[in-house]
Protein backbone atom coordinates (compact mmCIF):
# COMPACT_ATOMS: atom_id res chain seq x y z
CA UNK A 1 0.00 0.00 0.00
CA UNK A 2 2.32 2.24 0.90
CA UNK A 3 4.33 1.49 -2.36
CA UNK A 4 1.42 2.30 -4.35
CA UNK A 5 1.03 5.56 -2.38
CA UNK A 6 4.95 7.06 -3.13
CA UNK A 7 4.35 5.88 -6.76
CA UNK A 8 1.16 7.75 -6.93
CA UNK A 9 2.87 11.11 -5.20
CA UNK A 10 5.64 10.70 -7.71
CA UNK A 11 3.40 10.26 -10.25
CA UNK A 12 1.53 13.66 -9.51
CA UNK A 13 4.38 15.75 -9.22
CA UNK A 14 5.81 14.53 -12.04
CA UNK A 15 5.84 17.30 -15.08
CA UNK A 16 4.00 15.27 -17.57
CA UNK A 17 1.46 15.09 -15.28
CA UNK A 18 -0.69 17.56 -16.22
CA UNK A 19 -0.14 16.97 -19.46
CA UNK A 20 -1.02 13.62 -19.71
CA UNK A 21 -4.25 14.21 -17.50
CA UNK A 22 -5.42 16.86 -19.45
CA UNK A 23 -4.63 14.62 -22.90
CA UNK A 24 -6.86 11.67 -21.43
CA UNK A 25 -9.61 14.18 -20.36
CA UNK A 26 -10.05 15.56 -23.29
CA UNK A 27 -9.99 12.22 -25.38
CA UNK A 28 -12.89 11.27 -22.60
CA UNK A 29 -14.34 14.63 -23.93
CA UNK A 30 -14.86 13.40 -27.38
CA UNK A 31 -15.95 9.66 -26.26
CA UNK A 32 -18.93 11.13 -24.50
CA UNK A 33 -19.99 13.80 -26.99
CA UNK A 34 -19.84 11.20 -29.15
CA UNK A 35 -22.00 9.15 -27.21
CA UNK A 36 -24.09 12.20 -26.09
CA UNK A 37 -24.00 14.79 -29.22
CA UNK A 38 -24.68 18.26 -27.81
CA UNK A 39 -24.93 21.35 -29.61
CA UNK A 40 -21.97 23.07 -31.16
CA UNK A 41 -21.88 25.62 -28.78
CA UNK A 42 -21.86 22.78 -26.26
CA UNK A 43 -19.43 20.42 -27.74
CA UNK A 44 -17.08 23.63 -28.19
CA UNK A 45 -17.24 24.60 -24.37
CA UNK A 46 -17.11 20.89 -23.24
CA UNK A 47 -13.62 20.63 -25.21
CA UNK A 48 -12.05 23.79 -24.48
CA UNK A 49 -12.85 23.40 -20.56
CA UNK A 50 -10.68 19.95 -20.81
CA UNK A 51 -8.10 21.40 -23.23
CA UNK A 52 -7.52 23.92 -21.30
CA UNK A 53 -6.06 21.81 -18.03
CA UNK A 54 -2.97 21.35 -19.90
CA UNK A 55 -1.38 24.29 -19.10
CA UNK A 56 -2.70 24.15 -15.48
CA UNK A 57 0.49 24.24 -13.47
CA UNK A 58 2.99 25.97 -15.87
CA UNK A 59 0.21 28.88 -15.94
CA UNK A 60 -2.32 28.15 -13.28
CA UNK A 61 -3.90 30.94 -14.47
CA UNK A 62 -5.22 29.81 -17.26
CA UNK A 63 -7.74 27.45 -14.95
CA UNK A 64 -9.74 30.25 -15.33
CA UNK A 65 -10.55 29.39 -19.11
CA UNK A 66 -11.65 25.89 -17.96
CA UNK A 67 -13.58 27.04 -15.49
CA UNK A 68 -15.38 29.79 -17.66
CA UNK A 69 -15.89 27.11 -20.51
CA UNK A 70 -17.45 24.56 -18.06
CA UNK A 71 -20.27 27.26 -16.97
CA UNK A 72 -20.99 28.25 -20.35
CA UNK A 73 -21.53 24.96 -21.69
CA UNK A 74 -23.68 23.60 -18.32
CA UNK A 75 -25.41 27.01 -18.80
CA UNK A 76 -26.09 26.13 -22.61
CA UNK A 77 -28.13 22.86 -21.78
CA UNK A 78 -29.69 21.77 -18.91
CA UNK A 79 -27.61 18.23 -18.82
CA UNK A 80 -24.39 18.10 -17.06
CA UNK A 81 -21.89 16.15 -18.85
CA UNK A 82 -19.22 14.14 -16.92
CA UNK A 83 -16.75 16.13 -18.22
CA UNK A 84 -17.41 19.11 -18.04
CA UNK A 85 -17.69 18.21 -14.34
CA UNK A 86 -14.75 16.93 -14.07
CA UNK A 87 -12.81 20.01 -15.77
CA UNK A 88 -14.83 22.85 -13.63
CA UNK A 89 -13.68 21.05 -10.08
CA UNK A 90 -10.36 20.77 -11.62
CA UNK A 91 -9.90 24.49 -12.72
CA UNK A 92 -11.67 25.46 -9.64
CA UNK A 93 -9.02 23.25 -7.42
CA UNK A 94 -6.11 24.48 -9.46
CA UNK A 95 -6.96 28.53 -9.13
CA UNK A 96 -6.97 27.56 -5.06
CA UNK A 97 -4.31 25.62 -4.97
CA UNK A 98 -2.00 28.39 -6.86
CA UNK A 99 -3.77 31.00 -4.93
CA UNK A 100 -4.15 32.99 -8.39
CA UNK A 101 -6.54 35.39 -6.90
CA UNK A 102 -7.80 35.51 -2.88
CA UNK A 103 -9.91 32.44 -1.86
CA UNK A 104 -13.18 34.46 -0.94
CA UNK A 105 -13.29 36.22 -4.62
CA UNK A 106 -12.69 32.96 -6.25
CA UNK A 107 -16.13 31.83 -4.63
CA UNK A 108 -17.85 35.20 -4.81
CA UNK A 109 -17.23 34.56 -8.31
CA UNK A 110 -18.17 31.26 -8.25
CA UNK A 111 -21.49 32.06 -6.39
CA UNK A 112 -22.10 34.74 -9.35
CA UNK A 113 -21.00 32.05 -11.82
CA UNK A 114 -23.55 29.58 -10.71
CA UNK A 115 -26.67 32.07 -10.33
CA UNK A 116 -26.40 33.18 -13.86
CA UNK A 117 -26.22 29.20 -14.74
CA UNK A 118 -29.54 28.94 -12.90
CA UNK A 119 -31.25 31.98 -14.13
CA UNK A 120 -30.55 30.52 -17.59
CA UNK A 121 -32.14 27.50 -16.39
CA UNK A 122 -34.90 28.74 -14.98
CA UNK A 123 -35.79 30.86 -18.19
CA UNK A 124 -35.33 27.47 -20.30
CA UNK A 125 -37.74 25.35 -18.07
CA UNK A 126 -40.11 27.80 -17.90
CA UNK A 127 -40.30 28.00 -21.58
CA UNK A 128 -40.95 31.64 -21.95
CA UNK A 129 -39.78 33.38 -25.14
CA UNK A 130 -36.28 35.29 -25.26
CA UNK A 131 -38.09 39.01 -25.65
CA UNK A 132 -39.81 38.25 -21.99
CA UNK A 133 -37.88 40.36 -19.14
CA UNK A 134 -36.13 38.76 -16.33
CA UNK A 135 -37.95 35.42 -15.01
CA UNK A 136 -36.81 36.39 -11.31
CA UNK A 137 -38.90 39.45 -11.43
CA UNK A 138 -42.17 37.67 -12.00
CA UNK A 139 -44.24 36.72 -8.56
CA UNK A 140 -44.59 33.31 -9.84
CA UNK A 141 -40.80 32.62 -10.13
CA UNK A 142 -39.83 33.79 -6.37
CA UNK A 143 -39.83 30.36 -5.19
CA UNK A 144 -36.60 29.80 -3.55
CA UNK A 145 -36.59 25.89 -4.66
CA UNK A 146 -36.06 27.16 -8.15
CA UNK A 147 -32.33 28.01 -6.63
CA UNK A 148 -31.65 24.79 -5.54
CA UNK A 149 -28.81 25.31 -7.89
CA UNK A 150 -27.40 28.14 -7.26
CA UNK A 151 -26.47 26.71 -3.52
CA UNK A 152 -25.40 23.36 -5.41
CA UNK A 153 -23.26 25.23 -7.46
CA UNK A 154 -21.51 27.60 -4.68
CA UNK A 155 -21.08 24.24 -2.39
CA UNK A 156 -19.17 22.53 -4.98
CA UNK A 157 -17.55 25.63 -5.98
CA UNK A 158 -16.46 26.31 -1.84
CA UNK A 159 -15.32 22.56 -2.08
CA UNK A 160 -13.07 22.69 -4.56
CA UNK A 161 -11.49 26.41 -4.04
CA UNK A 162 -11.24 25.18 -0.10
CA UNK A 163 -9.13 21.53 -0.44
CA UNK A 164 -6.77 23.49 -3.24
CA UNK A 165 -6.02 26.37 -0.78
CA UNK A 166 -5.35 23.61 2.18
CA UNK A 167 -3.07 21.71 -0.21
CA UNK A 168 -1.05 25.09 -0.81
CA UNK A 169 -1.40 25.63 2.58
CA UNK A 170 -0.27 22.46 3.69
CA UNK A 171 2.92 22.27 1.19
CA UNK A 172 4.01 25.52 2.65
CA UNK A 173 4.07 24.90 6.59
CA UNK A 174 5.71 21.43 5.04
CA UNK A 175 8.19 23.80 2.96
CA UNK A 176 8.92 26.19 5.94
CA UNK A 177 9.64 23.17 8.72
CA UNK A 178 11.98 21.69 6.22
CA UNK A 179 13.56 25.22 6.00
CA UNK A 180 13.39 25.64 9.96
CA UNK A 181 15.26 22.06 10.44
CA UNK A 182 17.73 22.89 7.96
CA UNK A 183 18.37 26.02 9.93
CA UNK A 184 18.21 24.48 12.99
CA UNK A 185 20.55 21.87 12.14
CA UNK A 186 23.39 24.29 10.70
CA UNK A 187 23.56 26.06 13.87
CA UNK A 188 23.91 23.00 16.04
CA UNK A 189 26.86 22.20 13.65
CA UNK A 190 28.03 25.85 14.43
CA UNK A 191 27.86 25.38 17.87
CA UNK A 192 29.71 22.29 17.52
CA UNK A 193 32.14 23.66 15.47
CA UNK A 194 33.25 26.06 17.78
CA UNK A 195 32.89 24.33 21.05
CA UNK A 196 35.06 21.90 19.43
CA UNK A 197 37.72 24.84 18.66
CA UNK A 198 37.27 26.18 22.39
CA UNK A 199 38.15 22.70 23.29
CA UNK A 200 41.24 22.74 20.68
CA UNK A 201 42.07 26.05 21.67
CA UNK A 202 42.02 25.10 25.52
CA UNK A 203 44.01 22.48 25.10
CA UNK A 204 46.41 23.97 22.97
CA UNK A 205 46.61 26.54 25.39
CA UNK A 206 48.03 24.29 28.35
CA UNK A 207 50.58 22.41 26.28
CA UNK A 208 51.95 25.89 25.27
CA UNK A 209 51.62 27.82 28.20
CA UNK A 210 53.77 24.83 29.96
CA UNK A 211 56.33 25.64 27.43
CA UNK A 212 56.26 28.96 27.41
CA UNK A 213 56.50 28.97 31.24
CA UNK A 214 59.47 26.84 31.60
CA UNK A 215 61.33 29.44 29.00
CA UNK A 216 60.74 32.20 31.33
CA UNK A 217 61.09 30.44 34.68
CA UNK A 218 64.69 29.08 33.14
CA UNK A 219 65.73 32.40 31.80
CA UNK A 220 65.22 34.36 34.66
CA UNK A 221 66.76 31.54 36.89
CA UNK A 222 70.01 31.68 34.86
CA UNK A 223 70.73 34.92 35.32
CA UNK A 224 70.80 34.04 39.32
CA UNK A 225 72.37 30.90 38.66
CA UNK A 226 74.94 31.70 36.63
CA UNK A 227 77.49 34.24 38.26
CA UNK A 228 79.78 34.79 35.40
CA UNK A 229 77.57 35.69 32.60
CA UNK A 230 78.36 38.91 30.94
CA UNK A 231 75.71 41.86 30.70
CA UNK A 232 74.83 41.55 27.31
CA UNK A 233 73.81 37.55 28.05
CA UNK A 234 71.78 38.74 31.55
CA UNK A 235 70.18 41.42 29.07
CA UNK A 236 69.45 38.67 26.70
CA UNK A 237 68.30 36.17 29.12
CA UNK A 238 66.24 38.97 30.89
CA UNK A 239 64.61 40.04 27.61
CA UNK A 240 63.75 36.33 26.75
CA UNK A 241 61.66 36.10 30.33
CA UNK A 242 59.76 39.09 29.60
CA UNK A 243 58.93 38.13 26.06
CA UNK A 244 57.67 34.18 27.45
CA UNK A 245 55.56 36.37 30.20
CA UNK A 246 54.03 38.79 27.19
CA UNK A 247 53.24 36.15 25.63
CA UNK A 248 51.30 33.51 28.64
CA UNK A 249 49.74 37.19 28.70
CA UNK A 250 48.49 37.22 25.12
CA UNK A 251 47.68 33.46 25.57
CA UNK A 252 45.09 33.78 28.27
CA UNK A 253 43.68 36.52 26.79
CA UNK A 254 42.88 34.38 23.78
CA UNK A 255 41.15 31.78 25.84
CA UNK A 256 39.49 34.40 27.54
CA UNK A 257 37.85 35.64 24.66
CA UNK A 258 37.08 31.98 24.04
CA UNK A 259 35.57 31.31 27.05
CA UNK A 260 33.25 34.75 27.03
CA UNK A 261 31.10 32.73 24.58
CA UNK A 262 29.50 31.15 27.57
CA UNK A 263 28.50 33.66 29.41
CA UNK A 264 31.87 34.81 30.99
CA UNK A 265 33.46 38.19 30.43
CA UNK A 266 36.55 38.07 28.60
CA UNK A 267 39.26 40.45 29.79
CA UNK A 268 40.48 43.17 27.19
CA UNK A 269 43.47 45.19 26.71
CA UNK A 270 44.87 48.12 24.25
CA UNK A 271 45.19 46.24 21.15
CA UNK A 272 49.09 47.16 19.42
CA UNK A 273 49.02 50.07 17.07
CA UNK A 274 51.83 51.26 14.26
CA UNK A 275 52.50 53.72 17.39
CA UNK A 276 53.67 50.45 19.19
CA UNK A 277 56.46 49.82 16.04
CA UNK A 278 59.56 51.42 17.92
CA UNK A 279 58.64 48.77 20.88
CA UNK A 280 58.46 46.20 18.24
CA UNK A 281 61.53 46.65 16.80
CA UNK A 282 63.56 47.28 20.71
CA UNK A 283 62.23 43.32 21.00
CA UNK A 284 63.68 42.45 17.78
CA UNK A 285 67.49 44.29 18.75
CA UNK A 286 66.85 42.47 21.93
CA UNK A 287 67.38 39.30 20.88
CA UNK A 288 70.09 39.77 18.17
CA UNK A 289 68.32 41.27 15.51
CA UNK A 290 69.02 44.52 13.73
CA UNK A 291 66.30 46.81 12.33
CA UNK A 292 64.96 50.50 11.55
CA UNK A 293 62.07 52.21 10.90
CA UNK A 294 61.71 54.69 8.65
CA UNK A 295 58.45 56.61 8.21
CA UNK A 296 57.10 58.34 5.53
CA UNK A 297 54.86 60.85 5.08
CA UNK A 298 52.36 62.24 7.77
CA UNK A 299 51.64 60.19 10.59
CA UNK A 300 47.58 59.56 10.96
CA UNK A 301 45.50 57.86 12.96
CA UNK A 302 44.39 55.15 11.33
CA UNK A 303 41.34 52.23 12.00
CA UNK A 304 41.76 49.87 14.74
CA UNK A 305 41.27 47.21 12.96
CA UNK A 306 43.66 48.45 10.03
CA UNK A 307 45.88 49.83 12.92
CA UNK A 308 46.52 46.40 14.22
CA UNK A 309 46.96 44.36 10.76
CA UNK A 310 49.67 46.44 9.90
CA UNK A 311 51.05 45.72 13.25
CA UNK A 312 50.71 42.04 12.79
CA UNK A 313 52.27 41.96 9.14
CA UNK A 314 55.29 43.96 10.92
CA UNK A 315 55.68 41.38 13.90
CA UNK A 316 55.17 38.19 11.57
CA UNK A 317 57.94 39.84 9.01
CA UNK A 318 60.27 40.42 11.78
CA UNK A 319 60.06 36.90 13.16
CA UNK A 320 60.94 35.40 9.73
CA UNK A 321 63.63 37.25 9.55
CA UNK A 322 64.59 36.23 12.89
CA UNK A 323 63.98 32.43 12.00
CA UNK A 324 65.48 32.43 8.35
CA UNK A 325 67.99 35.01 8.54
CA UNK A 326 69.15 35.18 12.33
CA UNK A 327 71.37 38.67 12.85
CA UNK A 328 70.36 40.62 9.32
CA UNK A 329 69.49 43.81 8.94
CA UNK A 330 66.10 44.59 8.55
CA UNK A 331 64.43 47.69 7.08
CA UNK A 332 60.90 48.50 8.09
CA UNK A 333 59.09 51.21 6.01
CA UNK A 334 56.08 53.00 6.78
CA UNK A 335 54.76 54.89 4.24
CA UNK A 336 51.15 56.92 4.62
CA UNK A 337 49.79 58.11 1.35
CA UNK A 338 46.32 60.06 0.26
CA UNK A 339 44.08 56.56 0.61
CA UNK A 340 46.45 53.80 1.38
CA UNK A 341 49.05 52.49 4.05
CA UNK A 342 51.71 50.75 2.53
CA UNK A 343 54.29 48.75 4.49
CA UNK A 344 57.59 47.34 2.88
CA UNK A 345 59.72 45.14 5.42
CA UNK A 346 63.34 44.03 3.61
CA UNK A 347 66.83 42.42 4.92
CA UNK A 348 69.72 41.24 3.55
CA UNK A 349 69.88 37.99 4.51
CA UNK A 350 70.65 35.09 1.90
CA UNK A 351 66.81 35.38 0.80
CA UNK A 352 64.21 32.83 0.26
CA UNK A 353 65.76 29.45 -0.91
CA UNK A 354 64.44 27.80 -3.89
CA UNK A 355 62.18 25.32 -2.61
CA UNK A 356 60.48 27.82 0.10
CA UNK A 357 56.35 27.70 -0.63
CA UNK A 358 55.91 30.09 2.30
CA UNK A 359 54.25 28.73 5.59
CA UNK A 360 51.17 29.67 7.74
CA UNK A 361 52.78 33.37 8.50
CA UNK A 362 52.75 35.03 4.90
CA UNK A 363 49.51 33.03 4.36
CA UNK A 364 48.14 34.97 7.69
CA UNK A 365 49.68 38.06 6.28
CA UNK A 366 47.68 37.76 3.09
CA UNK A 367 44.60 36.61 4.29
CA UNK A 368 44.83 39.91 7.21
CA UNK A 369 45.40 42.42 4.13
CA UNK A 370 42.42 40.53 2.30
CA UNK A 371 40.03 41.16 4.70
CA UNK A 372 40.56 45.15 4.28
CA UNK A 373 40.35 45.29 0.50
CA UNK A 374 44.81 45.07 0.18
CA UNK A 375 47.20 43.04 -1.28
CA UNK A 376 50.66 41.13 0.22
CA UNK A 377 53.73 40.87 -1.91
CA UNK A 378 56.71 38.44 -0.82
CA UNK A 379 59.30 37.05 -2.74
CA UNK A 380 63.26 38.22 -2.86
CA UNK A 381 64.66 41.44 -2.33
CA UNK A 382 65.83 43.58 -5.33
CA UNK A 383 69.36 43.33 -3.82
CA UNK A 384 69.12 40.15 -2.25
CA UNK A 385 66.93 38.99 1.66
CA UNK A 386 63.69 38.51 1.67
CA UNK A 387 61.09 41.16 0.87
CA UNK A 388 57.51 41.81 1.89
CA UNK A 389 55.23 44.63 0.86
CA UNK A 390 51.84 45.35 1.89
CA UNK A 391 49.33 47.60 0.53
CA UNK A 392 45.95 48.54 2.93
CA UNK A 393 43.70 50.84 1.79
CA UNK A 394 41.47 53.04 3.90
Amino acid sequence: MNVLVRTLRRAVHSPAYPWTTGVLLTLCTVLELVLVPGTPVVACSVLVSSASLVWRRARPETAIVAVAAAFVGFGADTSLYLVTMVSGLNGWYTLGRHRVQHPGLLIGAGFLASLGVNLVHIRKWAGLPQDVGPVFVRADRLDLGLYAETFLLTVVVLGAVSAGDAVRSREETRRERAAGQQRLLAMERRQAAETERAAIARELHDVVAHSVSVIAVQAESATYTTPDLSPQARDALQQIAGTARSSMTELRRLLGVLRAGSGERAATAPQPTLADLDELLEQHRAVGGRAELRVRGERVGLAAGLELSAYRIVQEALTNARRHAPGAHTVVEVGYRADLLSLRIVDDGPGPPPARTGGHGLAGMRERAALLGGRVRTGGGPEGGFLVEAELPW
